[in-house]
């Protein structure tokens, strides 16, 4: 196969789902950017003509019959055989010229992810992206960041670079938009390098139409990193778990003690039995998250060996960058 950038064989990878009257200028521009990119297309169900447009622009479609974007990406990662994806999605807002100096810097540090953080400049700032948007990107940003650590300005951007052995060690269980979530939470679990570079960000083609909802897939975003804090902190989660249904079995217990110390009796034995509840309670959720802390261990084991088992981006010629 054809070594197309400094060495390394790079893939375009662009999820899409009724893209028709975008995703021809997404090929083109990515053509000019870096005109031997291979090009696939994921055509998730499309009920216009993306498909057959993106085929005559020269790109290779596959039909993923699995909706949800995180399902595309994971046919993506099984299915494309490259030593670096760049995924972008195909609704022409990202730069496509920006595509080298993301290249470059994964090549150069030896990263695994560099993302295209987002960047909105000009009078059609607003229309590209949306306060609404924008303002729910930092929030869910932020709480990542705070539970996982790390240092995204832009976690939910969908112009990203990967090194082979990310992709070929990434589970992808995510079905929909929230797959963004996950690819940064699984950099951040296995201390893999990224960085994140500023690209501009633009308005959709006129006619072209966002599939994302503001509400819905903000709240499955928001529910998912709920998810991964359980199965990748449960220690963390299930202490406060414990905590809290301590502090309240101690809050109920105190007057019973109270009035058995001053009068020998315990009257109020429902309350009695609820506090004795509580405590089993904590203890058991205590050492639950013991449990599945040492569980969590070994899947981070596990997921780090099949990391560690594709070798690093190597050998990158010293031919002038394109």
């Amino acid at each position: 196969m054809v070594n197309n950038y400094r060495g390394f064989r790079v893939s375009l990878v662009v999820p899409c789902y009724n893209e028709e009257l975008s995703i021809g200028r997404v090929i083109e521009d990515f053509k000019d950017a870096l005109p031997a990119l291979r090009i696939f297309v994921f055509d998730n169900n499309s009920t216009d003509a993306t498909a057959q447009v993106a085929h005559d622009a020269g790109a290779t479609v596959i039909s993923v019959k699995l909706k949800g974007k995180g399902n595309v990406v994971r046919r993506m990662f099984a299915d494309v055989d490259a030593d670096i994806y760049v995924m972008v999605d195909g609704d022409a807002t990202y730069q496509a010229t920006a595509i080298s100096r993301l290249l470059d810097r994964l090549i150069d540090e030896r990263l695994d992810m560099v993302v295209g953080s987002r960047e909105v400049a000009g009078m059609g700032a607003g229309e590209a992206y949306r306060p609404g948007h924008e303002f729910g990107n930092w929030m869910l940003t932020t709480c990542v960041k705070k539970i996982f650590g790390g240092e995204f300005e832009d976690m939910l951007s969908g112009y990203r670079i990967f090194s082979r052995r990310y992709a070929k060690s990434f589970p992808a269980l995510s079905a929909g938009f929230e797959t963004e979530t996950e690819l940064t939470i699984h950099a951040l679990e296995l201390r893999m390098p990224y960085a994140e570079v500023r690209t501009h960000y633009g308005a959709r083609p006129e006619g072209s139409e966002s599939k994302l909802s503001t509400y819905r897939d903000g709240l499955r975003i928001l529910w998912t990193i709920g998810k991964l804090y359980v199965s990748e902190r449960p220690l963390q989660f299930f202490s406060m778990m414990a905590i809290i249904l301590a502090l309240s079995s101690i809050g109920l217990s105190v007057p019973i003690f109270d009035e058995f110390l001053q009068h020998g009796v315990v009257p109020r034995l429902p309350t009695a039995v609820l506090s004795a509840s509580l405590m089993v309670c904590a203890i058991l959720s205590l050492v639950a998250g013991l449990i599945l802390d040492n569980i969590t261990r070994g899947r981070q084991e596990s997921k780090l060996l099949a990391y560690l088992a594709i070798p690093a981006l190597e050998g990158a010629s010293e031919e002038p960058k394109e």
